[in-house]
């Protein structure tokens, strides 16, 4: 049986000031849709993963707005973490839910605020992740490259998967996951060819994850035996905070994927954008004729090219080039374009003061 497990537990410090702690992006409408990002990663597995086989993991501020968001999701399919500690025990975790529901479970973790416009495409993808898991290969969605992007890691393929050939995409092996290379590398994997963009998106047998877990991360594999224990006694709703303060903080690239035994990818071309800082919403909405992106309010722009207007009031452009304007009720972000990655520094400074009013 096919399951999927969204992970909605970040805060997306770099679209600050729209997400914040209180209410972070995966939980906003930031495409323009009129649906928010985690709704419209439920919305695209219609077809794929019956709703009662999709779960969410989130922290614990956020479970009460996930099911208010997805009504139709059973309230236990809601997994709630005690605090986050990086996707690695994230993933355990789930695994430890899905472990006591099906053994069998085949399961894609998605992320709760990826773009993925283009529908027909990405199922297309994911149902051929799903063959290369049942053949026993940890599966990944490797995004086809548009430029030499230097803000994503990579993953280095080699020759299709003999066992899986058949109609449809091809299922490749993988030799690598790379880091976030600098732009001469990025470049020379683009001439190459033999390269994706990693996208963080799994698809595997449960058994074969918690194998992983096992062989690669034993402390983390002991604690999920033990909230195993917890949860079969206390039911899914069980306190497991005195486990998971002993969880230690991994992400699921470095801790599994990147040491993994028999990793397979399927291309996907999709559209994919991860709207991981405000220069990226350009690419998930419209661009005017002078290449302003006018995100949400309204823009009177004279001699202006290039911008980005996310607000809820009218806002005046004269004579300016490849600006991010972002305004709230409380705050306002002026910044160049080129320099949207350093938002987070923005929100590290406003920690250090202890301003949480802003956070």
């Amino acid at each position: 049986m096919n399951y999927a497990v969204i992970l909605a537990g970040g805060v997306g410090t770099r679209l600050w000031p729209r997400s914040r702690q209180a209410h972070p992006k995966q939980f906003s409408d930031i495409t323009g849709s009129g649906r928010t990002m985690i709704q419209e990663t439920v919305d695209r597995l219609d077809g794929v993963v019956p709703v009662e086989n999709i779960y969410v993991i989130t922290g614990e501020r956020y479970a009460e707005l996930a099911a208010t968001q997805l009504p139709d999701l059973p309230v236990n399919n809601i997994i709630v973490e005690p605090y986050g500690r990086n996707t690695g025990p994230a993933i355990g975790l789930a695994c430890v839910h899905l472990y006591l529901r099906d053994e069998d479970a085949v399961v894609a973790f998605l992320h709760a605020d990826q773009a993925i416009p283009q529908l027909e495409s990405f199922q297309q993808a994911l149902r051929r992740a799903f063959v290369a898991a049942q053949a026993d290969h940890l599966t990944t969605l490797g995004i086809t490259p548009t430029f030499p992007h230097t803000g994503f890691g990579y993953i280095r393929h080699l020759e299709e998967v003999s066992s899986v050939v058949q109609n449809g995409l091809p299922i490749y092996s993988v030799d690598s996951f790379l880091e976030k290379p600098d732009l001469p590398t990025a470049q020379a994997f683009l001439s190459e060819g033999s390269y994706f963009w990693n996208g963080g998106m799994f698809i595997c047998r449960v058994q074969q994850m918690r194998a992983e877990f096992q062989r690669q991360l034993p402390i983390v594999y002991q604690l999920m035996e033990q909230i195993e224990s917890t949860l079969r006694e206390g039911g899914p709703r069980a306190n497991i905070g005195n486990l998971w303060d002993k969880m230690p903080k991994i992400s699921i690239d470095h801790g599994i994927m990147e040491g993994a035994q028999n990793v397979a990818v399927v291309p996907l071309d999709a559209g994919w954008n991860d709207v991981g800082s405000w220069d990226s919403i350009e690419a998930v909405r419209k661009v005017d004729t002078n290449g302003n992106c006018i995100a949400s309010g309204e823009a009177l722009s004279l001699h202006s090219h290039g911008s980005i207007v996310y607000s809820n009031k009218l806002v005046a452009l004269i004579g300016v080039e490849n600006l991010v304007v972002v305004e709230t009720d409380d705050a306002l972000l002026i910044g160049r374009k080129d320099q949207m990655q350093k938002v987070k520094n923005v929100v590290e400074q406003l920690q250090s003061e202890g301003r949480s009013e802003y956070l």
